[in-house]
């Protein structure tokens, strides 16, 4: 005899209830399995392609461990030095770029430096909110994610648990349909897959967009002659899974720097605007439509507000698992609102009459 809803719904809700506490609890000792999970989760693909090819899963995971660990040295070697000097740089020559901005604008409208002028007034409690803003996220980060221990702990333990959890994926996934209840084990599958369809789309498809186009605004910036070419198209890249936000957060800082470095030589300026022109014109005509297709279903808006609520609750792990959770919602929700479509309540007389 089935459970009634009344009491599925409630040991349902004391699960979600214990998983959140969990994650607010450990979410700093959760940190490198969540990844690692990711991670297994993103390349799992590979691995049961080379078993489609006559592999076996542990000679799978043997390959694709051993060309990440080449690739990883590769990137840690060539380009991670010259990233981090020219994030540093960077940090040191934006104060500058800023006071000449300000210098400009006073020049052409000096009524808005004007003291006690309500202008003056709210650029300076702007500029105050940006700089106690950025002070406490400094320390944040100072404290937590970029300690040395935590570093040696996540290169360490993130690629172990990717490796195991890789190796017994399948069997994983095995294991937890299993454990289905049986009464709604069929609903649960085609939710699971519609779930999976989103995040692979979104994904893997968004993390191949970001990679491409990162590697291609760094690529191309460093050829027109910007300083920091390397460090725009890292930015401009790790934040295009957000439609045009990539474009626009790259742009602005591409241009203000390319206006700082090359004041009056306004061809190269306009090369470095249409690098991001033409990048623009890439993502949305070739690389979105062909990697993640128009029917993700995970809305900028809505995954702005999971990145926000899940990233105050949780820290950086609710993060990492606001995107599953916002596809797993979103595709909840549209599964409900289908039942209720072809429900009485919303057919009325006309669902009685087909009966």
């Amino acid at each position: 005899m089935a459970l009634p809803a009344q009491k599925q719904m409630k040991y349902w809700g004391i699960a979600a209830v214990v998983i959140a506490v969990v994650l607010w609890a450990l979410g700093d000792v959760l940190l490198p399995f969540v990844l690692g999970a990711a991670i297994a989760y993103l390349i799992d693909p590979i691995a049961d392609r080379l078993e489609a090819m006559g592999l076996s899963r542990t000679a799978a995971t043997a390959v694709i461990t051993v060309f990440a660990m080449l690739l990883f040295v590769v990137i840690l070697l060539v380009v991670v030095p010259t990233l981090i000097y020219q994030m540093l740089d960077l940090a040191k020559v934006l104060p500058e770029a800023f006071k000449n901005l300000r210098d400009f604008v006073q020049q052409q409208a000096p009524s808005l430096f004007d003291e006690g002028s309500r202008a003056q007034q709210t650029i300076v409690s702007i500029a105050q909110t940006l700089q106690s803003k950025a002070i406490g996220v400094l320390e944040g980060v100072v404290g937590s994610a970029v300690s040395l221990v935590n570093v040696l702990i996540l290169f360490v333990i993130v690629p172990v648990v990717a490796v195991y959890l890789l190796l017994d994926w399948d069997r994983m996934v095995a294991r937890i349909d299993e454990l289905l209840p049986r009464d709604h084990a069929p609903t649960i599958r085609e939710l699971a897959a519609r779930i999976d369809k989103v995040l692979a789309s979104f994904i893997r498809g968004m993390g191949t967009v970001c990679l491409i186009l990162g590697t291609y605004y760094a690529v191309a910036l460093m050829l027109v002659g910007l300083n920091f070419g390397l460090a725009v198209g890292f930015i401009a890249g790790l934040v295009t899974f957000i439609p045009y936000l990539g474009a626009l957060i790259g742009g602005a800082l591409a241009i203000g720097l390319a206006l700082f470095q090359f004041w009056g030589d306004w061809w190269s300026i306009g090369m470095v605007a249409g690098v991001f022109a033409i990048g623009q014109v890439i993502e949305g005509n070739l690389l979105t439509p062909k990697l993640v297709g128009n029917s993700v279903g995970l809305h900028p808006v809505w995954l702005l507000l999971a990145l926000s609520v899940f990233g105050a609750l949780f820290g950086f792990v609710g993060m990492l698992i606001a995107v599953p959770v916002a596809a797993a919602l979103g595709v909840i929700a549209r599964f409900l609102v289908e039942q209720y479509l072809d429900s009485r309540l919303y057919q009325g007389k006309a669902f009685h009459d087909a009966d």
